[in-house]
């Protein structure tokens, strides 16, 4: 079997046009998205997800054009969130047609792409000693196509959903033409806290602009107050999500918990969120 370094030049697969046709059909289909963000923690278990599921239901409700890209490709979970699970896609020409949820938000998840609940994402490297090197990879075309081959359509703004781990953001930055800015979660707690500030660096790194830190399933046990780790940061604090277990349950079911809890404190907290977001990415010069 040859390697790679057996290989002269690219082989006849012309791999730079490739991969210039794909940077171009992904310019294309981005062209009419107005703002992209990206949701970061860095941790898992701090409820992102369902931020991201929150988050996207309030733009919609204010009127905004809404797509999320699940960038969590080995746990997917928006798809199921939103409420499109299940789904069948559709190729509209040189184009996949997201499923769209019963808010109008349109979806893209691995999870509509895998058989069954029980079947995992697994990237076949050559050897062992390659395997991380090669799931790197992958996991970055993956997104890539996601990003490239989905008819996003008009959108006011595309929410990305990235999975746990400090280096996603900079991936995922280095494919879109410019991220509007980045969320980051955290809940109460030192260990927590402790991944997240790296993520805020990281972020700075990629030239992704911070709007701002968000506490989640806040109540829920003590630990450090997240707004002082946003004065630490020099990062604004947007909020403090209340832990309610109705909106686990809401998520489960793929309902939309700011309209079916409106009155909820964590609704209310959610709208607020959003509504400082919604005037940063709006009035960027002003934040």
């Amino acid at each position: 079997m040859k390697r790679y370094k057996d290989v002269a030049g690219d082989g006849g697969s012309n791999v730079v046009g490739q991969v210039a046709a794909q940077q171009e059909r992904l310019r294309q289909r981005l062209a009419g998205v107005r703002s992209i963000l990206a949701v970061v923690s860095g941790k898992g278990g701090v409820g992102k997800s369902t931020l991201t599921a929150g988050l996207a239901g309030c733009f919609a409700a204010a009127g905004w054009r809404v797509g999320v890209l699940d960038a969590d490709l080995n746990g997917p979970t928006m798809a199921k969130m939103l409420g499109v699970r299940g789904r069948r896609l559709v190729m509209a020409g040189d184009a996949v047609e997201p499923p769209v949820s019963a808010r109008g938000i349109k979806v893209m998840s691995m999870d509509l792409l895998l058989a069954s609940d029980s079947t995992p994402l697994t990237w076949q490297a050559p050897t062992q000693e390659e395997a991380h090197t090669w799931r790197g990879s992958m996991e970055a075309q993956a997104l890539r196509e996601f990003l490239a081959d989905t008819n996003w359509g008009g959108l006011d703004v595309l929410v990305i959903d990235l999975p746990p781990g400090t280096d996603r953001l900079a991936t995922v930055a280095s494919l879109v033409p410019r991220l509007a800015g980045t969320i980051v979660v955290t809940i109460s707690s030192d260990v927590s806290q402790l991944v997240v500030r790296k993520s805020i660096t990281v972020a700075r790194q990629a030239q992704a602009p911070v709007l701002g830190l968000v506490e989640n399933m806040a109540g829920l046990f003590p630990g450090p107050d997240a707004a002082v780790l946003a004065e630490e940061a020099g990062i604004p604090f947007l909020g403090s999500v209340p832990f309610d277990r109705a909106l686990a349950a809401a998520t489960d079911r793929g309902d939309p918990f700011i309209v079916s809890h409106a009155g909820s404190e964590a609704a209310r907290q959610l709208t607020a969120i959003a509504t400082k977001i919604r005037a940063a990415i709006t009035h960027p010069a002003s934040v």
